[in-house]
């Protein structure tokens, strides 16, 4: 990605934010990237396309009015063009908008160069290994008999940003995020299951496949075939042991989102909650823009896209519910310091409050005992989709679920369902596990703009109801 060189994007966004007029805030935020993506379906190439943008956003704050324009021409000329739509687009906002927006707080702007830790740089890739990798785990997705269709996908983003505010902000940025996902799908008769492996992360080629790609692919395969014999689970309120992926999705769709600062002036229902109890004590909740706990976090953020550290947040702590996510704007209001938590997917996006990693702490109880001290439950694993409401209420899929019975794993029922409310949940959860994994570093947040993110933590054992899906 050398559209332009370094010391060309800094300076021209130097230049822009130098000269200026009539805002009281101006950001401008260069971003190149590069999308390689590899897709097979049931032994056919499906897509292979390798996608390069940039462009420049400018965002300006006038008369307490936002106003925003991108474009993808890089000259001087271009860029003070976007600047000055921006501001005309403050300016006309301002003769009608009641609310405006009071100041930003205070932050230390953050300035240099960063570039993510890879092993293995994605760039000395070829694109044909890529293809193979891809070709390889969907072959393997098929090994077993039972599996009638499989598809695998290999994606990568390499990002350039350049960030420069009237703030302080002058930060340069150089990021990787590959990842390798597999589908399996099992048929007999009139039966059918579908198992999913995979992994993202924040780094390179050799941080992806700390593990044989394969694994993902047989293990996939294998639990599709096995899921086609598992009895269905009848709905009742028990007691569950969520599996690291389960703990990353109920932490960033159920507790993330609602304490999403702009979703706490929209109404949710923790607005009253700060200092309360919200979960058990030995809950520690936490968005983080670094790779805590564990390297290569697919979240992970150096700097948001206002130049502010993309540090460590904790949400709940000990049961207490701590703080909200902040981008400059929501902490003026809260009366509080930006938490980092600014982002936009593309140069043509604004920033919004949006998560990183998100993920609950470790503790000290061993699995095989949070296993043998239970009467009656199930081990839950596999997040699949779901949804969560602004008032707490889930409802998560889970791909393969084990009987616990007299503190022994019996076997494995169909894929299921987990509900309930998120912080009945929490204060339910009475041991957590001494292990910790990212697990969800496949997916993308959807909040009006995709933004990649990651969740996880250790096993926990609490209260839900489950129930199996049709």
């Amino acid at each position: 990605m050398n559209l332009m060189s370094d010391a060309s994007v800094t300076d021209r966004l130097r230049t822009l934010i130098s000269v200026s007029r009539g805002a009281s805030y101006v950001e401008a935020r260069y971003q190149a990237r590069l999308t390689t993506e590899v897709n097979f379906v049931n032994g056919e190439l499906e897509r292979i396309r390798v996608v390069e943008n940039a462009g420049c956003g400018i965002r300006v704050l006038v008369d307490g009015c936002w106003g925003f324009s991108s474009t993808n021409s890089l000259s001087s000329g271009a860029l003070k063009e976007s600047m000055g739509h921006s501001i005309s687009a403050a300016r006309v906002l301002a003769k009608t908008k009641k609310s405006k927006v009071t100041g930003l707080a205070a932050s230390k702007m953050v300035a240099g160069t960063f570039r993510t830790s890879v092993n293995g740089s994605l760039s000395d890739i070829d694109i044909e290994q890529k293809v193979q990798i891809a070709r390889e785990g969907e072959k393997a997705a098929r090994s077993n008999k039972a599996v009638k269709a499989a598809s695998c996908t290999y994606r990568e983003m390499l990002d350039h940003k350049a960030i420069v505010n009237s703030d302080g902000a002058d930060v340069e940025i150089y990021d990787s995020k590959p990842e390798f996902s597999v589908a399996a799908i099992a048929r007999r008769g009139g039966q059918s299951a579908t198992a999913h492996e995979g992994v993202g992360v924040t780094g390179g080629w050799n941080d992806l496949f700390k593990k044989n790609h394969l694994e993902y692919a047989v293990t996939a395969s294998e639990r599709a075939a096995k899921l086609l014999d598992a009895r269905k689970i009848s709905g009742s309120k028990s007691t569950l042991i969520l599996d690291p992926a389960m703990v990353g999705l109920l932490s960033h769709e159920s507790i993330g989102h609602m304490v999403e600062a702009d979703f706490v002036l929209s109404g949710s229902m923790v607005k009253d909650k700060m200092g309360q109890q919200v979960a058990s004590e030995h809950v520690t909740l936490v968005d983080s823009g670094r790779s805590e706990i564990m390297n290569n976090a697919g979240g992970t953020i150096i700097v948001d896209d206002e130049g502010v550290a993309a540090g460590r947040t904790a949400i709940i702590e000990n049961g207490i519910l701590k703080s909200f996510l902040h981008n400059r704007e929501s902490a003026m209001m809260f009366g509080t310091a930006s938490t980092g938590n600014a982002r936009a997917f593309q140069y043509s996006d604004e920033p919004l409050i949006r998560m990183r990693n998100t993920f609950i702490e470790p503790g000290a109880d061993k699995l095989a005992d949070m296993i043998k001290e239970t009467n009656h439950g199930y081990v839950v694993k596999g997040a699949r989709n779901g949804q969560a409401d602004a008032n707490g209420e889930f409802m998560f899929g889970a791909e393969e679920v084990y009987l616990i019975e007299n503190g022994k794993v019996k076997e494995l029922m169909k894929g299921a369902s987990i509900s309930g409310n998120a912080f009945e949940t929490l204060r339910s959860v009475d041991m957590v596990g001494d292990e910790f994994h990212y697990d969800i570093g496949t997916g993308y947040c959807g909040k009006y703009q995709p933004a990649k993110v990651d969740g996880g933590g250790p096993y926990i054992r609490c209260t839900a109801v489950i129930g199996g899906l049709q």
